[in-house]
């Protein structure tokens, strides 16, 4: 399974969690992939709830979904503040209509809420935000890791290793297609 030269957005905004964003980038990194850490308007960086500083290579209207292989949204605050705005949905939910994997942990399965793309879908998510998941369509289950179809979702940052190593083999079932 080779995800060589994969293209993948990260999104980011401020208050994002650290390990949720840091963690991907790096083990995708790892992998041969290419990660696009990818902000919504003009900031070049954003902190995180801690301070740590992620800079920004593309923002989000430089880009179209259809340049990537991959998404992830990482959870912490961010979500909430990449929900504001609409190309950050528009980018979203654009990879639901190609039917692109889209990776998800914690909060930021929100923005899946906000592009409507769990809607039949199975998903997980922070505790906290269930019936956010429940009233966007889904069917939340309590587990590390969830992947139905294009939607990987994720709970926490303990899940990180079940989260990414599913965000990988979908890479590498796209690789093969």
């Amino acid at each position: 399974m080779s995800i060589q030269g994969k293209r993948v957005a990260i999104l980011v905004e401020r208050m994002y969690e650290d390990l949720e964003l840091w963690y991907p980038y790096y083990r995708l990194k790892e992998a041969g992939a290419v990660p696009v850490r990818v902000g919504p308007g003009t900031e070049k960086v954003f902190p995180s709830k801690y301070g740590y500083p992620a800079p920004v290579d593309r923002q989000v209207v430089e880009v179209a979904a259809s340049d990537f292989d991959a998404v992830v949204i990482p959870g912490g605050f961010a979500p909430d503040f990449m929900r504001r705005t609409q190309a950050m949905i528009d980018f979203v939910t654009e990879f639901a209509r190609l039917g692109r994997p889209m990776a998800a942990i914690c909060h930021g399965v929100w923005m899946l809420c906000s592009a409507d793309a769990l809607r039949g879908k199975r998903a997980t998510c922070f505790y906290a935000i269930r019936h956010d998941v429940i009233h966007a369509g889904a069917a939340y289950v309590d587990e590390e890791v969830v992947v139905d179809g294009n939607i990987i979702t994720a709970r926490k940052p303990e899940d990180l290793p079940a989260f990414v190593k599913a965000l990988l083999a979908a890479l590498g079932e796209r690789h093969e297609k």
